[in-house]
């Protein structure tokens, strides 16, 4: 009898396919922020992923980005992080539960560090409901 040189694939393709099920499930889970329910208003969309994005999630926690920061911490650290980027525009994103005075403290330390235009983010409203 002659020896079968052939390499056995089906295995090797049964793999692949579980692994190609398993990041497809996985993948949209991956995407990075922070999580937050923007208030909606009729305004136009804005492109925040340009600029530098601080968000107040609705614990009152302030973000730059992905990072944490208290606020002693945002205060001190804003102004060298605004002077990096601040062609490219500053936008906030705060979700609609957080208090009112929480994000007048966040874009006075905003404006304290020279940056004039902050765009406030906010989800498109939609049309025919009302709140």
């Amino acid at each position: 009898m002659p020896l079968n040189a052939e390499i056995n694939v089906v295995s090797l393709i049964d793999v692949m396919m579980l692994l190609m099920i398993i990041f497809m499930i996985t993948a949209p889970m991956m995407q990075g922020g922070v999580d937050v329910a923007l208030p909606r208003a009729e305004a136009r969309p804005l492109d925040s992923k340009k600029g530098l994005t601080v968000t107040v999630n609705r614990t009152g926690s302030i973000f730059v980005e992905d990072s944490e920061l208290t606020f002693d911490e945002f205060r001190a650290s804003f102004r060298a992080l605004a002077q990096g980027r601040a062609g490219q525009g500053v936008y906030l994103r705060a979700d609609q539960g957080v208090p009112y005075g929480s994000v007048v403290r966040v874009l006075s330390v905003m404006r304290a560090a020279g940056v004039g235009d902050v765009g406030l983010v906010a989800e498109p409203e939609q049309t025919g409901q009302r709140p």
